[in-house]
């Protein structure tokens, strides 16, 4: 099982990772293939499938503009350095042919999850479908709706393409004409404008309710396609073959002393609109004279893919799929469970004095955060509020209340990043509309992403200063806390108020050095802690101890910690791991990784919470973070892990990981052949543990979660390794 290795081995990595390391690339798009394997699973509402095909189709757009768009320029360097193989070429052929089998399998599913939709009533037509009245309809629609909008644009081989939107998808249209002009332009690209227009249109239906019928934006452009050129040019005819384009999200920051980081930002973004494109899909049947001229206007080089798909293309649209149906075509909502602790106080102030405050969303409400924050806007008591901002909601409370505790007279200081991949417009924005407010804005360190999730506030109490601190694993984001499961944790206590308050000084003097005893922070001293406390175990191991570590993060693919899990296999120590996406580490070999298991949760939620917690001879150290386990984590961000020092707290989140590891639902196994199989159930009690999570928590807030523990596990299924 030997892997091309790629950026994330660490220099000091020794050949057994060499050897058994899987790129992350390749890993990552098993994991897609996970997702995409959820839509064939049965036991998932329909229209729940048809979403997810859209988030299938959305992370493949990112897979381009991120990681093939990297491997391109590791070629285009490994070339300028007239490497005699290269490394990334192969990688790239590789990866190419594992995107076509899944290319092939989405669009399989695509057309078996339509023909299920009609079992339930919902029918997806064609512009070939359409009966003479709704023609007609669609017809009307388009010229009231959709062509007020519309602006094609003519080519020829001398004309320039215009830069097409990676937002978007178009219909690439072949002109034949009635007369031989030499000045009649054979091409024309046409954008379908869903940025303006549903990309789902239902057509009335005056005989049943029952019935619900759908067409796609892209088939009534087909069908008034000749309304947009009749009278303007001589054609015979007009054939619509749909495109999509990916491109490089890489920005490109100039070096100007005279330019602020914001300046610069602003400046590339504008760019990425244009950057060199990394994929161009079309739509099957497209002749190859029209492939070939739109490839020359995209310069396209044989290391870009050039794919042949469907009819319809920009599946994202999908994540947003409305049911027109019975409710249980969807999951059913779950209710946000109440924090106990919080609801118990008139205030959240009055609650995480008395004690450390856990919340696990999206099973508990983001609204407990925003709240705490409007409480502090308003508190006459409260003097200053740092935050590190990463991704916020559009229509954000946070930082709605951030403003609103400026405009107070608090003294406010946000760190905003910038460098966000694919929300750096909008933190620009906010960025602007926090200094507009009063709000010291601030963008982190150069050459480090302020990736934590940190937020300090300074209150007088009895005329000393308090401070209080959250530490999370997600971003301070209400939407994606609806989807994504995180962990945050409230905290009065000194000794972590006072580092939380360092990593804000850090940020502002890189210069100085700074030491944690408490806090695991990257750069300074997270891969140290990490290599000392799998040590430790270790030789607890040889001592004939305790010794495992259980390890959740969405990414692992640092070279040298995978070396150090594989060297404390072979000692004897066990590894549970649960790795959403990329998983470097190769499990079960023997001689290597006999002692690590490693499995992988996708259901209704994205799992998203990271978490380390090591045996410690059976006084387990738990630590949650806002790190994966990669090296751009590790050693190119600014990232807390915060330590668990409240008993009551580590035993829920242990308990939250005993039911994640016993899951038999919607786990599936990580090993050396990539089959992605589900763990199987044998004659175990059924465990899908974001449901079963959700029965706990419910439970532990009245105080009988361990009673709630007992009946979701059987015996057998207690164990945490």
């Amino acid at each position: 099982m030997a892997e091309e290795m790629n950026s994330d081995v660490a220099g000091g990595a020794q050949s057994l990772t060499a050897k058994y390391f899987v790129d992350k690339e390749v890993s990552w798009l098993y994991f897609n293939e996970r997702v995409l394997q959820e839509t064939r699973d049965h036991s998932v509402p329909i229209i729940e499938r048809i979403r997810l095909l859209g988030i299938v189709s959305n992370n493949l757009d990112e897979f381009f503009r991120v990681r093939v768009a990297d491997v391109r320029r590791r070629i285009l360097l490994e070339d300028a350095q007239n490497a005699t193989q290269s490394v990334a070429a192969k990688l790239l052929r590789k990866l190419q042919r594992q995107i076509a089998t899944l290319q092939e399998n989405y669009n399989r599913t695509y057309n078996d999850l339509f023909n299920e939709l009609k079992k339930n009533h919902i029918y997806f037509l064609t512009e070939e479908d359409l009966s003479d009245g709704q023609r007609r309809y669609l017809r009307k629609y388009f010229r009231e709706s959709i062509l007020p909008v519309l602006a094609p644009i003519m080519l020829d081989e001398g004309s320039r393409l215009p830069t097409l939107s990676e937002e978007l998808v178009y219909l690439a249209l072949k002109i034949d004409y009635n007369n031989k002009n030499p000045r009649n332009k054979p091409y024309a690209v046409l954008e379908v404008p869903t940025d303006k227009i549903p990309r789902f249109i239902q057509i009335p239906s005056k005989r049943s309710k029952r019935i619900k019928r759908l067409i796609m934006l892209d088939d009534v452009l087909r069908i008034g396609l000749d309304e947009i050129f009749t009278g303007l040019i001589d054609f015979q005819s007009i054939s619509a073959y749909t495109i999509k384009l990916t491109r490089d999200a890489e920005l490109t920051i100039g070096d100007g002393i005279t330019q602020s980081l914001l300046d610069k930002m602003s400046f590339s973004l504008k760019g990425r609109h244009a950057a060199q494109p990394t994929r161009l899909m079309y739509e099957r049947g497209m002749p190859k004279a029209m492939v070939a001229f739109f490839m020359k206007q995209l310069n396209l080089s044989d290391y870009d893919s050039v794919t042949p798909g469907e009819k319809y293309h920009n599946f994202k649209d999908f994540m947003s799929f409305p049911n027109l149906g019975p409710a249980y075509l969807e999951h059913k909502p779950l209710p946000a469970i109440a924090c106990s602790a919080i609801d118990a106080e008139i205030t959240t102030f009055d609650a995480v004095k008395k004690n450390d405050v856990f919340l696990h969303y999206p099973y508990q409400s983001f609204a407990y955060f925003t709240n705490f924050l409007r409480e502090a806007a308003l508190d006459s008591r409260v003097t200053e509020i740092r935050m590190s901002v990463y991704r916020v909601a559009s229509e954000s409370r946070v930082m709605n209340s951030l403003i609103n505790a400026a405009q107070n007279g608090k003294a406010v200081h946000v760190i905003v990043e910038l460098q966000a991949r694919f929300d750096e417009k909008a933190n620009i924005g906010w960025a602007q509309r926090l200094t507009e407010s009063g709000v010291k804005v601030s963008f982190g360190i150069q050459g480090l992403k302020f990736h934590s999730k940190i937020c300090l506030i300074k209150r007088v109490e009895e005329g000393t200063e308090v401070n209080y601190a959250v530490v999370g694993t997600g971003n301070f984001h209400e939407k994606t806390a609806r989807v994504y499961t995180d962990f945050a944790v409230f905290t009065a206590k000194p000794e972590i108020t006072r580092e939380v308050e360092k990593v804000f000084e850090f940020s502002a003097n890189s210069y100085r050095r700074f030491n944690f005893e408490h806090l695991l922070v990257s750069p300074i001293n997270f891969r140290d802690q990490l290599r000392k406390k799998i040590d430790d175990e270790m030789v607890n191991a040889r001592s004939g101890k305790t010794a495992w570590i259980f390890i959740k993060v969405n990414n692992l693919s640092d070279g040298e910690l995978v070396d150090k899990l594989y060297e404390a296999s072979r000692i004897g120590v066990k590894v549970k791991i649960i790795a959403r996406s990329i998983c470097s580490l190769v499990p079960n070999v023997p001689g290597v990784s006999e002692n690590i298991e490693a499995i992988s949760i996708v259901g209704r939620f994205l799992e998203h919470s990271r978490v380390y917690v090591f045996a410690n001879d059976d006084n387990p150290s738990v630590y949650i973070s806002s790190a994966d386990m990669m090296t751009r984590n590790i050693d190119h961000r600014v990232e807390v892990s915060l330590p668990i020092y409240d008993e009551q707290i580590k035993r829920r989140i242990i308990d939250i990981l005993r039911l994640q590891s016993n899951d038999n639902c919607r786990a599936r196994m990580i090993d050396e052949a990539h089959s992605n199989a589900y763990v199987p159930r044998g004659n175990r009690r059924k465990v899908d543990s974001q449901i079963a999570i959700h029965e706990y928590i419910t439970a532990a807030e009245s105080g009988r979660g361990q009673q709630a523990l007992k009946t979701l596990l059987d015996q057998r299924q207690t164990a945490l390794i």
